[in-house]
């Protein structure tokens, strides 16, 4: 009878435990935009039903139990993973990055999101600043935006000279190859977005004060300038879609499928499979009859208000 007690205490404790998990889910997604009603009925003229976050979920959860298998895969052979997030600004690159890191070991799996070059940078090498933050073998490093800065924001908004964007145009074939030469498995993916749905969440980011933070001065200024940044990347494709590492584009319109295509194209890329794990049991506490917990000052204490 105890027995049966105690295995529908552990059920309860874990179906608690999973609720809380979804929660957290749940909380990512979640937004309350303070948006006018005129952008209301815009965004859903404009945006068909997506997919029942139910079935979006589930799909996710077993996205994510397939990246932790990966996780396990490239530590346990000492893998070396560079993946690349680039693209339009806004078109869901950290809601990607986001779902892949969210239930992996940071120590295993990392992002790497640059801020703009130092004055003593700017006389480096170019791919010099770039290069520390590659991958050691067991590990995974998410790029949120890379070198192709060069070619990008650098070379749109007048940063870089156009003989220094040629250079990079000259150079990073044969780096990325130098990469995938030494062992790293690298994977290129372009988040693309249509025009109207990027000037779409660019209003819900200016009426969204938990989303202002987004906007910089640099994203402004795409919209500007949405043809210089369109031909920047067709030459870049056309100059840097190289066997050894091609580039891969995720339709962003719809965040929600934008996630699960990319999660599940990235698993496909890497051979990965079941490694072996030892048993893990939970050892017995050791209790000291000796002992006696000290009462701490109730200051101490961060005070309970909800």
């Amino acid at each position: 009878m105890n027995n049966s007690k105690d295995e529908v205490e552990r059920r309860d404790w874990l179906e608690a435990e999973l609720a809380d998990t979804l929660d957290e889910d749940y909380e990512l997604e979640l937004s309350e935009p303070a948006l006018s009603e005129e952008i209301r009925k815009i965004y859903r003229k404009t945006h068909p039903p997506s997919m029942p976050r139910i079935e979006y979920f589930r799909a996710l959860l077993s996205l994510q139990a397939e990246l932790i298998k990966l996780q396990d895969w490239v530590a346990y052979h000492k893998e070396k993973v560079v993946v690349v997030f680039e693209g339009r600004d806004s078109a869901g690159k950290g809601g990607v990055i986001k779902r892949i890191t969210q239930r992996l070991n940071p120590r295993t799996v990392r992002v790497v999101a640059l801020p703009a070059p130092s004055d003593r940078e700017k006389t480096q090498w170019y791919f010099q600043r770039y290069v520390p933050h590659l991958p050691a073998g067991g590990e995974i490093v998410l790029f949120d935006r890379s070198w192709y800065n060069r070619s990008g924001v650098e070379r749109v908004m007048g940063f870089a000279r156009e003989d220094e964007v040629a250079q990079f145009f000259h150079d990073v074939p044969e780096f990325e190859r130098m990469l995938v030469r030494s062992g790293i498995r690298l994977v290129k993916y372009w988040f693309s977005i249509t025009d109207e749905e990027q000037q779409l969440r660019f209003l819900m980011r200016i009426h969204d004060p938990l989303k202002q933070w987004k906007l910089s001065p640099m994203d402004l200024q795409s919209r500007v300038r949405w043809e210089g940044y369109t031909k920047a990347k067709e030459e870049t494709f056309a100059r840097t879609n190289i066997p050894e590492a091609p580039w891969y584009i995720v339709e962003g319109n719809d965040k929600k499928r934008a996630r699960l295509n990319c999660i599940d194209h990235l698993l496909s890329q890497v051979p990965y499979e079941h490694v072996p794990h030892e048993d893990i049991t939970l050892p017995e506490r050791v209790f000291n009859p000796d002992y006696e917990r000290k009462v701490l000052p109730p200051e101490l204490y961060v005070p309970s208000k909800y």
